[in-house]
C-alpha cells in the first residue's frame, strides 16, 4: 500500500517549494528594478511628444522585460526537471517548463515517474508571476495613461 507521502511525492515538493520561493522572489526583484526605471523615465522632462513616446516604451520596455523574465524562470524550472531525472533532455525539459508555467500543456512530454506533482506545482508558479506581472503591467499603464492625460 503507497503511502500519500511517499518518497516521489516527496521529492515533487522538495524540488518545486524552493523553486516557487526561487522564482517569486526573482520576480519581484525584476519587477522592483522595472518600477524604478519606468519612474525614471516617466518623471524624465520634455515636452508633450517627448513624454508620449517615453510612456509608450515605458509600457513595451517593461512587457518585454517581464517576458525575458518569465522565459528564465522557465529555464530554472528547466534545469530542475533536468537535473532531477524527471525529464532527460534538455530541450524536451525547456519546452516542458514552458508548457507547464503557461498552464498550456497540450505537448506530448511528460513527467518522469514519481514527478508528475512537480508540473502542477510549477503551474501554480506560473500563476503567481502573471498575476504579479499582470498587476505591475495595469500600474505601468496607469501612471501612462494619467501622464497622457496630463499632457
Amino acid at each position: 500500500m503507497s503511502s500519500l507521502f511517499s518518497v516521489h511525492w516527496g521529492l515533487d515538493w522538495l524540488w518545486s517549494i524552493p523553486l516557487i520561493v526561487l522564482t517569486v522572489l526573482f520576480h519581484a526583484i525584476v519587477l522592483t528594478i522595472l518600477n524604478r526605471g519606468v519612474h525614471s523615465l516617466m518623471t524624465m522632462n520634455g515636452g508633450k511628444s517627448f513624454r508620449h513616446m517615453v510612456s509608450l516604451f515605458a509600457l513595451g520596455g517593461a512587457a518585454l522585460c517581464a517576458t525575458v523574465a518569465h522565459g528564465l524562470e522557465a529555464w530554472f524550472w528547466a534545469i530542475a526537471y533536468f537535473f532531477s531525472g524527471a525529464i532527460s533532455n534538455q530541450k524536451a525539459s525547456m519546452e516542458f517548463s514552458l508548457g507547464a508555467m503557461t498552464t498550456f500543456g497540450g505537448n506530448p512530454i511528460a513527467l518522469g515517474a514519481g514527478w508528475e506533482l512537480m508540473g502542477s506545482l510549477e503551474a501554480l508558479s506560473g500563476w503567481i508571476a502573471f498575476g504579479l506581472t499582470a498587476a505591475f503591467l495595469f500600474t505601468i499603464m496607469r501612471k501612462v495613461w494619467s501622464t497622457d492625460q496630463l499632457l
